[in-house]
């Protein structure tokens, strides 16, 4: 006679915590370069988000030369304000050929963008694109091939990558100290209503689209080029005023992985951000109130890791997308924030886009612009 079936151990069924030695965190370079040598930089576009770049460039010491917008009052308001010494002017177009500039920090929006990255790559300079990258990622590629051809580099500012929890958890995977990678659940609940009023309730997909692609490019810092599939949805929240749907989710899928990304832009109170990363032999958790705020765990059979992190998303990731761009200048490389790269982050945008006006999975790199994206 077969003996009965044992019980099942409870604790195990509960998914009850083992109790784990608290380890020393291993130091990582999560910190922005530092580059070695000043270079002068011409920032073109003086708008909302230049505050955030200037405010970042001046705490690390770069030398912003020159500050370009039309509006020449703007240009001048942002000089006084964080760069005194620098030249304003209203000459932007002239600003992407001059002489005497190293690199240009390019941050107007995609449509009007892309010409004045190719001018100033044809004038043989360094670029710094504002994110989102491209609109088409032909587009794109035919940009990164320019900057090929006359031996500059080209970076995106993807200021997600140096954010602290999320450079520390990267760096964790690059490490290997979390073994092969299975699964990368990403889940933000914060209120974006103060868009209310702004250019940017215009944009439909404004969730998928200008938010989610800084983890969507997260995403492909941990796992590469490597995904298969997008499935993607997003709705109304009941409670929102403004225009474009605030709650989205989206599942990537890998051959042995699978990623999952939640956004509820509606939550007014709680608000929290939280990333897992599983795999092998360890899980990364980052969890806070909102994007500067993390407290990160690395749990292995070791025991558990609790880094001290220092820096904030909107000075450190500022600073690192430009620290990351000149020292490749320097070194001959090409930046961690290179164009090509964060073509793999646009693939999974307009997959995402596409699939959650069709309601099936799209192949990422199929849908090659945000326009067929949204049909």
């Amino acid at each position: 006679m077969s003996k009965p079936p044992s019980q099942p151990n409870v604790d195990t069924y509960a998914l009850k915590a083992a109790e784990v030695a608290e380890i020393a965190a291993p130091e990582l370079p999560y910190r922005p370069p530092v580059p070695k040598k000043k270079h002068r930089i011409a920032l073109v576009g003086a708008g909302g988000i230049s505050a955030a770049h200037l405010k970042a460039y001046k705490t690390a010491g770069f030398d912003i030369a020159v500050i370009a917008n039309r509006t020449l009052a703007k240009a001048e308001a942002r000089r006084d304000e964080y760069y005194p010494q620098a030249e304003a002017t209203d000459e932007f177009q002239r600003t992407l050929t001059r002489d005497d500039i190293d690199v240009v920090d390019i941050t107007p929006h995609p449509a009007e963008r892309y010409a004045m990255v190719e001018t100033a790559l044809k004038a043989g300079k360094h670029v710094l694109s504002q994110k989102p990258f491209v609109l088409d990622l032909d587009a794109g590629a035919r940009l990164c091939d320019l900057a090929d051809a006359n031996n500059v580099r080209l970076a995106v500012n993807q200021n997600g990558r140096w954010a602290p929890h999320l450079s520390w958890m990267r760096e964790a995977v690059c490490a290997g100290l979390v073994g092969d990678v299975h699964s990368c659940d990403i889940s933000i609940h914060w209120d974006h209503s103060w868009i209310g009023g702004t250019a940017f309730e215009e944009i439909d997909n404004l969730i998928l689209y200008d938010f989610a692609v800084h983890w969507f490019d997260f995403l492909t810092s941990v796992t590469g080029s490597s995904a298969t599939s997008v499935f993607a949805s997003k709705a109304h929240a009941s409670s929102q005023t403004v225009k474009p749907p605030f709650l989205a989710n989206t599942i990537v899928g890998f051959d042995g992985a699978q990623a999952s990304l939640t956004f509820d832009a509606a939550a007014k109170f709680g608000v929290e951000d939280r990333t897992v990363i599983a795999g092998s032999k360890g899980t990364l958790n980052s969890r806070g109130p909102d994007l500067s705020n993390q407290w990160v765990t690395l749990t292995t059979a070791e025991g558990i890791a609790r880094p001290k992190l220092e820096g904030t998303w909107f000075t450190e990731g500022f600073v690192g997308t430009m620290a990351a761009l000149l020292c490749a200048i320097e070194d001959g490389t090409q930046p961690l924030n290179d164009g090509r790269r964060n073509l793999d982050a646009l693939a999974l945008v307009f997959a995402a886009i596409a699939s959650a006006r069709q309601g099936k999975p799209v192949v990422p790199g199929t849908v090659r612009s945000l326009a067929a994206a949204e049909g």
